[in-house]
Parts: structure tokens; C-alpha cells; sequence
């Protein structure tokens, strides 16, 4: 029996730790491809590049690792799948996994995040996808204590599938050396950003800012993801990439828009 081809791909970039052992994680599964940005894409979003050329790199980051080919973009972590899919494959994966993010996509993050909008948009193409994010921003955070885990959800995917229009949000908490308690099907915590700005002045007198911020979590309940990952716990949240806001269209149409 063949094995599934499984695309992977980050936000942090192809050298990443992250990309590095989901890429190991991943060869025990299947055939991998890789497709990654060619330098860090954090925060990116679902941004797609359209004002400038994008170019690709065959590279050899480290053949142990287990991958098929590996390639680096110059483009976003939308675009490094958009391409994988369209100028690099040569057949449809049977799975698309993105991450190993350093640093969580809980809750809001999620809106901001490369590593999902990579995901969504393999998504998108009809492709179950999964992004993995470990809540440590350590550039040598330690995944393996989450590897069975990661490999768990998986197979369960390849197994049974994703819902149709859902790409799978995974948030691994942090711990030093034991595996995370278990996994949980969570829904997105209601959570904010109280942003600042740090202004400063640079050496020519140029004013500058640096943004900030402090996490503001606005949900007491105890089936999401922010709960789940407090108590040590692997979240696994259904994400869809329809926006629309179905319980509103009534209400909306009550507004007097057409007299």
C-alpha cells in the first residue's frame, strides 16, 4: 500500500526547529514534501504576495530528516503552499500539516497567524491540513515531548478525514520534558490583544514604533482552547475558513436597506 504524501510546511521558515522535527514526525507517517518560506514569516497571516516575483530553491537542510525534496520560497507561508500545489507536486498530497510554530495560535492568534493561513489555504484546495503550534517561543524549544501526540492526531486525519471546509488548529502547552496530559476538542477562547506602541527616536531624529501588547483573555469557560492549555492539555480547535456570520443575516435583514 502506498504511502500518504504528507506537504509540511511553517511560518518560522525551512531552518526552524519546528519544521525541522515535524518533518521527522512526519517520515514516520509518510512520503514528505517540503515547502517552507525561505525566512521567517511570523504574523503574516493569509497574506499572498502579488507585487513582486516569487522564487524557489531546491535545498538540502539535512537529509536525515527525512524528506522527499525540500524547497524554500521567497514568498509567505500562503504562497509557499499555493506553489507546492501548483508548480512542485505532482499529485495531490493526502494531507498538508504546517508548524511546528514557536509560539501559540490559540484563541485570537489565530487571525494573525502564518502557520495556520498556510494551513487554511491548503485547506482551501480541498486538502486536510492541520497546524501545530507548541507555546514556547524558544528558538530550541523542545517538541519531542508532543510527538506522539502530533503523530495521534495524524493519523486519526488520514484515517477518518477532516470536515469538509475545517482545517484543524492544534496548540501543544509548554512543558520541559513530560508529554502534554492528553488531548482535548476545544472552541476558540474569546480572547483580545490590549496593544501599545513603543515610540522611539532613531539616531537621524526619525520617530519609530515598536508594537506591544498584553493578552487579554475574555472567556471563563472551561471547553476552550486557553483552558485546556492552561490545565496542560493539547487544544484542538475546528477552524473554518467561511467568515460568514449565518446567525446575523436575519437580523441584518431587518435593516430598511432597499427603500
Amino acid at each position: 500500500m502506498a504511502k500518504p504524501l504528507i506537504l509540511v510546511t511553517n511560518d518560522d521558515g525551512i531552518t526552524a526547529p519546528g519544521l525541522r522535527a515535524l518533518i521527522r514526525f512526519m517520515k514516520e507517517i509518510g512520503d514528505v514534501i517540503v515547502v517552507a518560506p525561505n525566512s521567517p514569516q511570523s504574523g503574516m497571516g493569509h497574506a499572498i504576495t502579488i507585487d513582486s516575483t516569487l522564487y524557489i530553491e531546491e535545498e538540502t537542510i539535512n537529509r536525515e530528516d527525512g524528506a522527499i525534496a525540500e524547497y524554500s520560497c521567497s514568498g509567505t507561508p500562503a504562497d509557499c503552499v499555493k506553489l507546492g500545489l501548483r508548480e512542485l507536486l505532482d499529485r495531490k498530497p493526502d494531507l498538508c500539516v504546517s508548524g511546528i510554530n514557536h509560539g501559540s495560535n490559540s484563541s485570537i492568534n489565530v487571525i494573525y497567524s502564518g502557520t495556520m493561513s498556510a494551513a487554511i489555504e491548503a485547506g482551501i484546495e480541498g486538502i486536510p491540513a492541520i497546524g501545530f503550534s507548541l507555546c514556547d517561543f524558544s528558538w530550541n524549544a523542545n517538541f519531542e515531548p508532543a510527538k506522539e501526540a502530533i503523530q495521534q492526531i495524524v493519523r486519526q486525519a488520514l484515517e477518518h478525514g477532516i470536515p469538509k471546509g475545517v482545517v484543524l488548529n492544534v496548540n501543544i502547552p509548554k512543558t520541559k520534558t513530560a508529554s502534554p496530559k492528553g488531548i482535548k476538542i476545544c472552541r476558540q477562547a474569546r480572547a483580545n490583544w490590549k496593544e501599545k506602541f513603543d515610540k522611539r527616536i532613531s539616531p537621524n531624529g526619525k520617530e519609530y514604533y515598536w508594537l506591544t501588547g498584553e493578552f487579554e483573555l475574555l472567556d471563563n469557560g472551561e471547553d476552550t482552547d486557553e483552558h485546556a492549555l492552561s490545565k496542560g492539555f493539547i487544544a484542538v480547535v475546528p477552524t473554518q475558513f467561511d467568515l460568514t456570520a449565518y446567525h446575523a443575516i436575519h437580523r441584518l435583514n431587518n435593516w430598511k436597506l432597499n427603500d
